[in-house]
């Protein structure tokens, strides 16, 4: 008896069951199926699109029993349902009219569809910069800080989220470029010119990118050979005595195989000192940098690969007028400064679309690099040789269908330290650091107004041991032209402590690590959580269209390697975080376009970004608390043979920053607690003389604004109070350049 009311319950079950769905098919008057038609119940939301069978299941829903069946090219039917399968023939539209859309992309895009907070700067965006390396692109960007890191090599660090750039994953089409020992100079050892286009993400990234993503993401991507035109010059001078040179080659061998080659120099051989204080203002020096780039494609089987050879050498000598490395290095007869960095890699990524499943994909990174750096810094010295391999295994697919999507993979990495250090100590430093990882990342997506991708991580890591790492990204639209979103994720890392503050090497402070129990120069890997929201809105303000953008971020730091500068001037000391870190980030961005080819980006950040120090609970030095920036670009109709003007001008204002500590020092030799606000204006002017052919001119800070006292005890190198690291401001001046652009398509 209860064996029949179990089986006629459980009957019932699954004949309901069975009743909650409809299943179906759409197909043409040939009866072949249509791939991708929507199938929606009439006046839901509710519904989905079809496989490359043409098939589709479809829960019922209670408002209606009608389905709408629309496909591009064909007639969209309504259809009633009655059973629990259907099948519905859409007829081809005979009488399409011919209809022209037209829409000028920006130069600078916010993502409405993706579930991360991505921005995309474009190629012509890259064009309004002055010249000619990656750290230089984003001074019309005002997602990323780009600060100079001392007063003697000239070198620019970037911040995202107002943490600096070792906390971002830079990486080139997803193979991570700027790491470890490449951290402080990387990104000027990549030419502008050879970027296609840079996403930004902030906030956690996916975790298909490795385990290190604090703050954020940065990806380039390269010219395609494919897509490339045949030659591309650039040719750039400005004053100072810097000249750049950048040529592209393409060459196509047929349809499917096609090879570019990148050739880059830079040279400045006049010394400045337009500050008097007996030091050049920016370092003397050259670069060679050469890239050959091959691109194999064969859309018909779903292949794609590339194969990247490269070599860079770059020559940079700095310090006083007088010096002569022939005779004064390593001497106390004039303070000077050589960096010498050697770099090679060859890396390769293959992908395949699988022919009958376009949903479905692999790909394969691989990537080996060596990069020797040769360094010195009065009478510090600093010898780094990081050999790499780095491999990645991705495997993206759907679940039922493609509401439901994952990718999936495996990733290793292996890094070879010769690393040597002589301060106030001499150490070696070196050795190999190797993990492996898999990862599993899955992506809902409602194909309407909802999209989350949640991702996890397994590592094992020779120092940072076995750990995981879980991220999680939300967007939602919950009306027209507007996306808000969440995320939240954990990163760790090792620091690279001389690496990445390689500016500290030019100064008199002596060197101290205060732990001796953690795996990496005694200290323990740095561990931190981000939490971030986001809304985007599109409107129309006064009859213009407007952009609206505002983000907040903040990073807790679990474990921080914190670096000490307040404890002495004379000291800059490195341990773990005892207390609180953290990292509040607030900008609110407004774009507006008054009329076509005129547009406004303004933006306000505000960054609250502590730290507990042996001295206390303190500001970050050397971040302004506020920071405003606006660019005005227009350009001209584009006339007959391409002729066009093109105007841009950037402004940046920056709030008061603290300073460290030089309380202790002579009066002569003291800083003030905080620095002055100060503002910087750039421009640029492009004349297009036709599509092959333009030239351009342009200024940086144009206001003519310098840092005082860039160089603490500029007249005593040698004393115990030398210190040119603390920067809060430009130190060169006015600068002025020219250059022209010509290709050949």
């Amino acid at each position: 008896m209860y064996k029949n009311i179990l089986f006629l319950l459980l009957l019932i079950s699954v004949s309901g069951w069975s009743q909650t769905e409809i299943k179906g098919k759409v197909v043409d008057e040939n009866n072949q199926p249509l791939l991708g038609a929507n199938v929606f119940w009439f006046n839901t939301s509710v519904g989905v699109t079809t496989d490359t069978e043409g098939s589709f299941t479809l829960k019922r829903v209670s408002e209606t029993q009608d389905l709408v069946v629309s496909y591009i090219g064909f007639q969209t039917q309504k259809v009633a349902v009655t059973t629990d399968f259907v099948t519905v023939v859409l007829k081809e539209m005979t009488n399409l009219e011919e209809v022209t859309v037209s829409k000028i992309k920006k130069t600078t895009e916010h993502s409405y569809l993706q579930a991360v907070n991505m921005q995309t700067m474009g190629h012509k965006e890259l064009l309004k910069a002055a010249c000619c390396n990656l750290s230089e692109s984003f001074s019309t960007n005002p997602s990323i800080d780009v600060n100079f890191s001392d007063a003697v090599t000239g070198n620019r660090q970037i911040r995202m989220l107002g943490l600096t750039s070792p906390y971002i994953v830079i990486a080139e089409e997803n193979i991570p470029s700027v790491r470890g020992a490449s951290q402080a100079y990387g990104l000027s050892f990549i030419p502008g010119t050879w970027v296609e286009s840079i996403q930004i993400t902030k906030g956690a990234g996916s975790v298909s990118n490795g385990y290190e993503s604090i703050s954020g993401q940065i990806n380039y991507e390269l010219l395609k050979p494919a897509t490339d035109i045949p030659f591309f010059l650039n040719a750039y001078g400005a004053m100072g005595g810097r000249f750049e040179l950048n040529t592209h080659f393409n060459q196509k061998y047929s349809e499917k195989l096609s090879s570019s080659l990148f050739i880059h120099g830079n040279t400045r051989q006049i010394k400045n000192d337009k500050n008097n204080d007996g030091f050049l203002d920016n370092p003397i020096g050259k670069q060679i940098n050469i890239l050959n780039r091959w691109q194999f494609h064969d859309t018909e089987k779903g292949w794609v690969s590339f194969l990247n050879v490269r070599y860079m050498k770059d020559e940079k000598q700095a310090g006083q007028l007088t010096f002569d490395p022939d005779i004064d290095r390593l001497t106390v007869s004039a303070w000077g400064s050589e960096v010498n960095t050697e770099k090679i890699e060859i890396a390769n990524k293959t992908g395949y679309v699988f022919k009958e499943m376009p949903y479905q994909s692999f790909g394969f990174q691989n990537s080996f690099q060596s990069h020797k750096q040769d360094s010195y810094f009065g009478l510090n010295r600093y010898n780094i040789h990081q050999q790499s391999y780095y491999s990645n295994l991705l495997f993206s697919s759907i679940i039922n269908n493609t509401k439901n999507k994952f990718t999936t993979g495996v990733n290793f990495t292996y890094d070879a330290y010769k690393e040597g250090v002589a301060v106030n100590f001499t150490e070696d430093f070196s050795r190999i650091d190797n993990s492996a990882g898999v990862f599993f990342e899955y992506t809902f997506d409602n194909l309407d107004n909802f999209s989350a991708v949640a991702g996890i991580r397994v590592d094992n890591h020779n120092r940072l041991g076995t750990f995981i790492t879980p991220r999680l990204h939300i967007r939602y639209n919950p009306w027209k032209d507007a996306v808000i979103r969440v995320s939240a994720g954990r990163g760790k890392r090792a620091a690279n402590i001389f690496a990445e503050n390689q500016q500290l090497f030019a100064s008199s402070r002596a060197f101290g690590i205060l732990n001796a129990n953690g795996k990496l120069y005694g200290l323990d890997p740095e561990i931190a959580w981000n939490y971030g929201l986001s809304i985007i809105q599109s409107f129309t303000f006064l009859g213009m269209d407007s952009e609206l953008v505002v983000d907040y971020y903040r990073t807790d730091f679990e474990n921080q390697v914190v670096v000490d500068v307040d404890y002495s001037p004379q000291y800059v000391l490195f341990h773990n975080l005892e207390g609180k870190s953290f990292a509040n980030s607030f900008q609110a961005e407004w774009s507006v376009t008054p009329f076509t080819h005129f547009n406004i980006k303004m933006a306000y950040k505000y960054y609250d970004v502590q730290s507990q120090y042996l001295t206390g609970q303190k500001q970050k030095p050397l971040q302004a608390k506020h920071r405003f920036f606006a660019n005005v670009a227009y350009e001209t109709h584009i006339k007959e043979k391409g002729k066009q003007w093109k105007f841009d001008v950037t402004y940046n204002w920056l709030g008061k920053q603290r300073l460290p500590a030089t309380v202790s020092n002579p009066q002569e030799y003291r800083l003030g607690v905080y620095a002055p606000d100060f503002a910087v204006i750039n421009a640029q002017i492009t004349r297009t003389f036709s599509s092959t052919f333009e030239m351009y001119v342009g200024g940086e800070n144009i206001g003519n604004y310098k840092q005082n006292n860039a160089i603490v005890a500029a007249n005593d190198p040698f004393g115990s109070y030398f210190d040119s690291s603390m920067i809060y401001g430009p130190v060169f001046g006015q600068m002025y350049y020219a250059g022209l652009r010509f290709k050949i398509k």
